[in-house]
């Protein structure tokens, strides 16, 4: 008897499906097991709240986090209608250019409706919205204050399940003895602590290549309410990395009518502590709107700062790799959250799940081809993140290198190079042939425009002071958004009583 026949004799199906981490990864991956599999449990080493809140596993929820436009829609095929559960939330959807400002590594965008979005919110919230869906299918099961510590080797370089510990806080080390859970299928999303190479090589196999960037990335971030009677004509401000100049800053419109403002610096370069610092840094970068925006708003908490170096673990390239357990997410490629691609990568990762377990019709035998496809979705994701700081080596990448450089200045002035360029950056795919008679096309040295906004910078309207009758905190002309019953970026809401931790 197959293996295959095996496994559906003994359950019915194809199953029982094992996910290591409740991340955004991890959800995704739940859901795309749930279509083929009988069973998924979701291990989570924390405590979930219901609703966003805080977790301890995510310490980079503090930063500004946005669903580029293939994020979005990824989402929306896992979880159909979740786009409209996002906003309900407090989630604010921002059109790339139009309500972005947008300044490129040659100058301003010109601001139009390229098909484009990203959908603004705290990290809490986003996967708050996502858990949600993944706890109401009745096949998905969530096991916390849980540990996976190995995994359980079964017969033709195989895994049949996981070794897992509960948290015990009478116990002397903890945790309660751990125990078998048996599984067809094991998924990895435990993010960039995974300990999967040193569990494959407690089996015997080899643990996979890991590539990691030469420089560092520092960021600093902090929440600002808008000062009061803010008007303008943009939802939100991304300020690109340039040639020699490796900065980035994004003003990000979040739930409650804030603020999400990170600084990057991709030359490992000490990041601002403080307000005082953070405003000083933003006064240096190459156009003084956001320091503008923010001299005159509220700070709503402390400056958050965290050091992150882009790694990638080369799966793929294993010769000996056992059958029925895939590593996703952050476990498989840590990019630069500078670039944003962080979630991209999760939602993809899923969607190949999907798309190869339905094709396939069973989660046995397909390991290898998975592992390939991935590393191939992968690979845009990490030239994205490396790109900039490492020079680039042969022809083609020079080449590559100098039709980037050309297709920047074009966009400038010319809309569709305009759409190339941000293509590329939020949906990771290479910029069209389309777009090379505009990058190559003759151009003579021409001054950086001013912001495109009538609201802001030297060129603005003039306007007479609004004194509001009430604080009222808008992103938006005239908006005033609610706060929603949940958590800022930065800090939990408060948790039901039935819902809280005992001590």
């Amino acid at each position: 008897m197959s293996l295959d026949a095996r496994v559906v004799d003994k359950n019915g199906g194809h199953g029982h499906a094992v996910v290591i981490g409740s991340g955004l990864a991890g959800l995704t991956a739940a859901r795309a097991l749930a279509n083929l599999m009988d069973r998924v449990t979701v291990i989570e080493r924390d405590w979930l709240p219901r609703g966003p809140g805080r977790r301890r596993g995510v310490p980079q929820a503090r930063h500004t986090h946005t669903l580029t436009t293939t994020a979005h829609t990824g989402l929306e095929r896992l979880f159909p209608g979740i786009r409209h559960d996002l906003v309900r939330a407090g989630a604010v959807r921002v059109r790339v250019p139009a309500d972005l400002l947008t300044l490129g590594p040659a100058g301003w965008l010109p601001r139009f409706d390229t098909g484009l979005s990203r959908f603004s919110a705290g990290r809490d919230l986003i996967d708050a919205v996502v858990r949600d869906r993944v706890r109401a299918d009745p096949k998905v099961t969530f096991l916390t204050d849980h540990e996976v510590v190995a995994l359980q080797p079964g017969p033709q370089d195989t895994v049949a399940g996981v070794w897992v510990r509960a948290r015990e806080r009478r116990s002397p080390d903890g945790f309660a003895p751990r125990r078998l859970m048996s599984a067809e299928y094991v998924v990895d999303a435990s993010g960039r602590g995974s300990r999967v190479p040193e569990w494959l090589a407690a089996l015997g196999y080899e643990p996979p290549r890991e590539t990691v960037s030469a420089t560092a990335t520092t960021h600093a971030t902090t929440l600002y309410a808008p000062p009061v009677g803010h008007v303008a004509d943009f939802e939100g401000l991304l300020l690109m990395p340039a040639p020699g100049d490796p900065r980035r800053a994004v003003l990000s419109p979040v739930e409650g009518g804030r603020w999400s403002v990170t600084l990057s610096a991709g030359d490992g370069s000490a990041p601002p502590t403080d307000h005082t610092r953070l405003l000083a840094a933003a006064d240096t970068l190459r156009d003084p709107l956001l320091r503008d925006l923010i001299a005159n708003a509220t700070p709503l908490g402390p400056v958050y700062t965290c050091r992150t170096r882009s790694s990638r673990r080369h799966y793929e390239q294993l010769r000996r790799f056992p059958d029925q357990l895939l590593v996703v997410g952050d476990a498989l490629a840590t990019l630069d959250p500078a670039h944003g691609h962080g979630m991209t990568l999760a939602v993809e990762c899923a969607l190949v799940l999907d798309q190869m377990l339905t094709a396939h019709g069973t989660a046995v035998g397909i390991s290898h081809r998975l592992r390939r496809a991935l590393a191939h979705r992968v690979g845009p994701a990490w030239r994205s993140a490396t790109g900039p700081l490492d020079p680039p080596h042969g022809l083609r990448a020079r080449l590559g290198s100098r039709y980037g450089s050309r297709l920047a200045v074009a966009a400038t002035t010319d809309r569709q190079a305009a759409t190339e360029l941000l293509t590329a950056h939020e949906t990771l795919a290479p910029p069209a042939a389309r777009a090379l008679w505009a990058a190559l096309r003759p151009r003579g040295e021409a001054a950086v425009p001013p912001p495109p906004t009538a609201t802001h910078g030297p060129d603005a309207r003039r306007r007479r002071p609004v004194a509001p009758t009430a604080p009222a905190i808008g992103v938006a002309t005239g908006s005033v958004r609610p706060q929603p019953t949940g958590s800022s970026a930065h800090w939990p809401a408060v948790t039901p009583a039935g819902e809280r931790r005992r001590p």
